[in-house]
């Protein structure tokens, strides 16, 4: 199975104004550029999943890296069962050498074959039982011990795309330092989760926001033929977009990805963060894009949210010892675009 395209992130206008809704493309990445444009990151999992992210050549010689024309794979491994007491399941974590400040970005992809992330891209499908899984597509600010504007455990970041499990629907979602709150009523058509963004205070789960329709992630996203992901980021606002692959809204910018785009023609948003009780600009820093596939870990793996899943024995032991059951656990993308 192959990613549906999740929305990305789109954000930052070259022009002053907050207001700007007018961009230029200012990156366009698709197939083995992204071996140049992004590193792999062989860190401990900031959200502590049972995952081992390798480095680049680890990745490319284990096939767990594949770019080649229009084409980026992303993905675990999943012939190795693992040691209680040795290192996690061995998959990658990519960050943009390049950093953002207000823009847009927008991720293209296809099917997603097992998780799902931010701007517009495209996330990997689900399979039909896609226990334990983790995957994310965000922008991030740095992380701890590096300079932020966070005030919180990690930078402040923005994610498109956040699942665990196969659950639907997708949630977006700002996790930030204290003093940052949304309002109740909102313009948008997703529903929210919860108001207060501060890490410091909730777990690290931010103010959430999920999609509408059951079609923005997993097995039903896949089944439709994916979607696009897209967000704006501006001093003013953070606001998310899902567009399902087949429905008649899609704008021709996220479709065509034209060397300038107009945000206000998009409609309105799945997800809106504004600046109303919280300071987006004070908040966060020049972000990086990440890209990450992880187990476990803070949200996936605690026990009330993997056993509501329907899946068997304990989250950890599930990663130890299923290593086909990852076979399918990818991300498929076709490019990834930056507008300023």
């Amino acid at each position: 199975m192959r990613f549906a395209a999740l929305a990305s992130l789109v954000a930052a206008a070259l022009a002053p104004s907050a207001y700007a809704a007018t961009y230029h493309l200012s990156d366009n990445w698709v197939g083995s550029a992204f071996l140049s444009a992004f590193t792999h990151e062989a860190i401990a999992d900031p959200t502590h999943g049972r995952v081992n992210y390798v480095d680049q050549a680890t990745a490319v010689a284990k096939n767990l890296t594949y770019a080649s024309g229009d084409t980026l794979i992303l993905r675990a491994d999943h012939t190795t069962t693992l040691s209680a007491s040795g290192a996690g399941r061995n998959s990658v974590r990519i960050r943009s050498v390049k950093t953002y400040d207000t823009h847009v970005v927008v991720w293209v992809s296809f099917i997603l074959t097992s998780a799902v992330w931010p701007v517009v891209l495209t996330s990997p499908p689900l399979s039909a039982s896609m226990c334990a899984t983790c995957p994310k597509a965000a922008v991030h600010g740095p992380l701890p011990g590096r300079p932020t504007k966070a005030t919180g455990p990690t930078a402040a970041k923005s994610t498109s795309i956040e699942g665990v499990n196969d659950q639907s629907p997708n949630a977006m979602t700002l996790h930030t330092g204290a003093n940052c709150a949304m309002p109740a009523s909102r313009t948008m058509t997703g529903t929210a989760t919860n108001n207060n963004c501060d890490v410091n205070t909730d777990g690290n789960s931010g103010c959430g926001v999920q999609a509408p329709s059951a079609n923005s992630y997993g097995p039903s996203f896949n089944a439709n033929g994916g979607g696009w992901y897209a967000m704006e980021r501006t001093n003013s606002f953070v606001k998310v977009w899902f567009f399902p692959r087949n429905a008649g809204n899609v704008p021709n910018d996220v479709k065509a990805g034209p060397a300038t785009i107009n945000t206000d023609t998009w409609g309105e948003p799945t997800a809106l963060f504004p600046n109303t009780s919280c300071d987006i600009g004070g908040h966060f820093d020049a972000n990086n894009i990440i890209i990450n596939l992880t187990f476990c870990g803070d949200w996936a793996g605690q026990a009330s949210i993997y056993s509501s899943s329907g899946c068997p024995s304990t989250c950890v032991d599930y990663v130890n010892n299923n290593p086909g059951a990852f076979a399918n656990a990818y991300w498929d993308i076709a490019s990834v675009r930056v507008w300023q």
